[in-house]
């Protein structure tokens, strides 16, 4: 049962990603025939792999960079923590993110996150390794039986084995009367804003959103109070 995990170990998290380059000419013929043959049975409506490259590359770890990566951890007094790293350079981004996992009451850290197991956990462990890094302790998970591994998805939660079963962070917050976190942008709108518009910020306060929506909805799936924000 869920409300037997120890609140204080569990790390909500959420990640904003964008493409490698801001526009398809950008790119290297060479990344461009990649692209081409990786995405080719993928493309619908006779979509060109350029106008799919601006759909879709920001959601593929090989072809994307991080920007964002917003965690969220509860206090004793009750309250939500949440602390954010973010930048234009990845691998400083990643660096800053990885040390925390250096602290002791972060090494045991269980990790928690909306479609995490399919997207997060594995985005942030492969950009680890294409910067040139370890991916930090949590995220590794070569070798570990199911039950080892410290990772929490409350999509996989919400499916109660029904795997054929999607619904979305924000569906989920509606369900569960929690303010929803996409009052301002969706994720559909963060490589726009970050290319075009060079507001990272807002991306940032979208990413914290989003952690504080995922606690409380973890927290209502153990029949728990709404969360409080705390800046730090």
């Amino acid at each position: 049962m869920i409300q037997n995990i120890p609140i204080e170990k569990v790390l909500f998290l959420d990640i904003e990603t964008v493409p490698n380059a801001s526009a398809w000419e950008d790119l290297p013929d060479s990344e461009k025939k990649l692209w081409d043959k990786k995405t080719f049975h993928q493309r619908k409506n006779e979509l060109t792999a350029e106008d799919f490259y601006q759909e879709r590359a920001g959601v593929m770890a090989e072809f994307g960079k991080i920007i964002c990566i917003s965690i969220g951890k509860i206090e004793k007094n009750g309250k939500l923590l949440i602390k954010s790293f973010y930048g234009d350079d990845e691998k400083v981004l990643l660096e800053e993110f990885g040390e925390i996992f250096n602290r002791p009451k972060l090494r045991d850290s269980i990790l928690c996150a909306h479609n995490g197991k399919e997207f997060d956990f594995p985005w942030i462990a492969r950009r680890f390794l294409i910067n040139g890094m370890q991916p930090p302790i949590p995220f590794q998970m070569y070798g570990k039986k199911p039950w080892e591994i410290p990772h929490i998805d409350t999509m996989e939660l919400w499916k109660f084995g029904d795997y054929k079963s999607y619904i979305s962070l924000e569906l989920l917050a509606h369900v569960f009367q929690i303010p929803t976190p996409k009052d301002d942008i969706d994720g559909s709108q963060v490589s726009s804003i970050y290319y075009i518009d060079k507001d990272l910020f807002r991306i940032v306060q979208y990413c914290e959103k989003d952690v504080l929506t995922l606690a409380n909805i973890f927290r209502r799936m153990r029949q728990e109070e709404l969360l409080i924000k705390k800046e730090e």
